[in-house]
């Protein structure tokens, strides 16, 4: 089985808006996959290492909705501080977190788990708005790739995360 998303697709949605949508199907129970993903900690673990990504929110991390999670990464090399809100939590099936600050102007990604013939299937969709428009368009496709390899990272990591022990 390939190690990245069976797609990652990109386009506009509305009023500049942008979405990225990807999946990835893991030869696991939702309940494994999801499991992963209710455990905070993991998110420093399928990160890409130059983004020097750090939780400052003290862990374990209790996650459900209303939950607000605190984090340093870097990005293009400029250091910077995000905060995201679980606005929907539906174990098993789907959330949501939203960028409460951070470096786009908006940032919603929904994550669903399915099961599938092959075990579960992991979808993503993050719409987005970049800041500082209608300048911020011009980098819309270095931001596009970037988003592409961290997703590619992403899956990549779960999968191998997962197949060495999926209780992570």
């Amino acid at each position: 089985m390939r190690d990245e998303p069976a797609f990652i697709s990109h386009g506009t949605v509305q009023d500049g808006h942008q979405y990225l949508e990807t999946a990835t199907v893991l030869p696991l129970a939702v309940d494994q996959v999801f499991g992963f993903f209710a455990n905070a900690e993991n998110l420093q673990r399928i990160t890409p290492p130059e983004l020097a990504f750090h939780i400052l929110t003290p862990t374990p991390i209790d996650i459900e909705e209303g939950t607000i999670i605190d984090f340093r990464l870097r990005l293009f090399v400029v250091p910077f501080h995000w905060r995201t809100r679980i606005v929907q939590w539906q174990p098993n099936d789907q959330f949501i977190d939203e960028q409460i600050r951070g470096p786009y102007r908006s940032w919603r990604h929904l994550h669903t788990f399915t099961e599938c013939e092959d075990g579960t299937r992991m979808t993503d969709r993050v719409e987005y708005r970049l800041p500082l428009q209608p300048v911020g368009a011009l980098v819309l496709p270095l931001v596009r790739r970037q988003l592409d390899r961290i997703f590619r990272y992403r899956a990549s990591t779960i999968r191998r995360e997962l197949a060495r022990d999926p209780q992570s």
